[in-house]
């Protein structure tokens, strides 16, 4: 199983991001697919999280409304649609698989994480 996410960078408060995550060594489709953060000195923290299906979904109550999950089964990539950042959104940005077809933000849940990519929001 290898996840490759891509996409961070640094912006300004208020401004957008879009991170993609390629998957390959496993059948993407069946599968719950989970964004997650990590920030200096923190624990890391589930962001949203969606089915195999993609018909469910769940948010981090601080990023409700402002991001949006997605995927594209055909193209084996999830994605974390980021509107409106905010200083506190900065940290490095993590894709990981679950064990079944929906899992929800546990991080307990996730056997396989890619390597992370950095989002800064600062001005």
């Amino acid at each position: 199983v290898q996840l490759q996410a891509s996409g961070g960078g640094l912006v300004q408060p208020g401004g957008s991001l879009r991170l993609s995550c390629v998957a390959s060594g496993f059948s993407f489709a069946d599968y719950a697919i989970g964004w997650f953060r990590q920030a200096p000195g923190k624990e890391r923290e589930g962001v949203a999280c969606l089915s195999a299906s993609g018909f469910s979904k769940d948010y981090a109550d601080n990023v409700q409304g402002r991001f949006t999950i997605s995927r594209d089964n055909a193209k084996n990539t999830v994605y974390l649609r980021m509107n409106s950042l905010k200083p506190e959104d900065t940290a490095v940005y993590y894709c990981a698989v679950a064990r079944s077809s929906y899992s929800g933000r546990d991080l307990s849940a996730y056997p396989y994480w890619g390597q992370g990519t950095q989002v800064t929001v600062s001005s």
